[in-house]
């Protein structure tokens, strides 16, 4: 697979003033690795907790599409270049499935447990993605009707497991939310030019069964 080390480099750093370089991890997801991405709503600039969308009540401050809508996500790098040139602190969402990876989110207390159980079961996983409140396994992407099928299949399936597929979204490090900061709990590895992602199938057995082995209770968020 082609090398993109100097490139992936950017993605994991932060600019010289300290902040964020989310310009740079915009154009690895979009150019480098083809994923698509748009800018987020920001954080409400007269309350950092609050929302600046229309909606009092929004659950995922800052970290969801608004203007534009999901939609406009693109792989382009002129338009990830002009948006974030206009916004540049704009959170980065990923346009989950299509030809991108898609997600399995959990609350993060549970995740946590769940990972350190996988690791001693020497399971393989790629990108985790995490916030204060949930983190996020990246997965291949699935259709409706194949993920309809796993769960039917299940005896037990935690209510707070929650799976971003067609149409749906999640922020990408190393965007700031209303929320706090997105960051990689496993990044990435290096070296190659769209990293790995496991079947879902994996991950929803792995996880529920993780849970279920350890007592770690799942609640709802």
């Amino acid at each position: 697979m082609r090398e993109i080390l100097g490139r992936r480099r950017r993605l994991l750093s932060r600019r010289g003033d300290g902040g964020p370089d989310l310009i740079g991890a915009a154009l690895t997801f979009a150019a480098d690795w083809q994923w698509p991405v748009l800018p987020g709503v920001a954080a409400d600039p007269q309350g950092r907790s609050r929302c600046a969308c229309p909606d009092p009540e929004c659950t995922v401050p800052g970290a969801h599409p608004f203007d534009p809508g999901i939609l406009a996500a693109t792989t382009d790098a002129r338009m990830v270049r002009w948006w974030w040139g206009n916004r540049p602190t704009a959170p980065i969402i990923l346009a989950t499935g299509g030809r991108a990876p898609c997600a399995v989110s959990l609350p993060a207390l549970p995740a946590a447990h769940a990972l350190a159980a996988l690791d001693r079961r020497g399971m393989r996983l790629g990108p985790v993605v995490a916030s204060s409140a949930r983190w996020s396994i990246l997965v291949k992407p699935y259709s409706m009707e194949q993920l309809g099928e796993l769960l039917y299949a299940k005896d037990f399936v935690p209510g707070s497991l929650r799976f971003h597929g067609e149409g749906g979204y999640i922020a990408l490090p190393p965007s700031e939310t209303a929320q706090g900061g997105i960051r990689w709990e496993r990044a990435p590895l290096p070296g190659s030019a769209s990293p790995w992602v496991p079947g879902v199938e994996a991950v929803v057995d792995a996880v529920v069964d993780a849970l279920t082995r350890t007592g770690v209770s799942a609640p709802e968020l």
